[in-house]
């Protein structure tokens, strides 16, 4: 469910507020490999399923900068800041990536508002996304993302 906020002023009052969820996403081998493509990294932990099956995680499993890059596509499933001529990602802080993701996993972000900030023409906030595997009690990643909104 997506948080609405009407302008960028109203995060303020929200501090601590737990924002919601994205959809579930299910990680295929198609997107795993389509990142290695892009950017590289084709490690066999995450493009070869045949020698994955008797390797440490039993399959193989998403870049951990894949899991991380999958939170801008559920960041604005979790919030809707409106009001604004412009938002930005400003960058983030404290990132982990405490459980790998395995193929054929299905993945979603949860939302907190931790702080916000007034910026010269406008306001910084900080959203902790936390990317949990379905059925795990480990996430398999958190991450402390900044965002700047401007006002229209």
């Amino acid at each position: 469910m997506t948080t609405i906020f009407k302008t960028p002023l109203d995060l303020e009052a929200s501090v601590g507020m737990r924002l919601g969820e994205s959809e579930w996403l299910a990680i295929d081998q198609t997107r795993i490999n389509l990142f290695a493509d892009a950017t590289g990294d084709h490690q066999w932990i995450h493009v070869d399923p045949e020698r994955a099956k008797d390797g440490p995680f039993g399959a193989t499993i998403a870049h951990g900068y894949l899991t991380l890059s999958l939170v801008n596509l559920f960041l604005p499933q979790i919030v809707d800041v409106q009001g604004i001529s412009m938002g930005v990602n400003y960058g983030a802080d404290k990132l982990r990536f405490p459980s790998p993701v395995k193929v054929g996993s299905r993945v979603r972000g949860v939302g907190e508002l931790v702080a916000v900030e007034n910026v010269k023409g406008g306001v910084q906030a900080t959203i902790r996304v936390t990317v949990e595997i379905e059925g795990s009690d480990r996430p398999a990643c958190v991450v402390d993302t900044i965002s700047r909104y401007y006002p229209a």
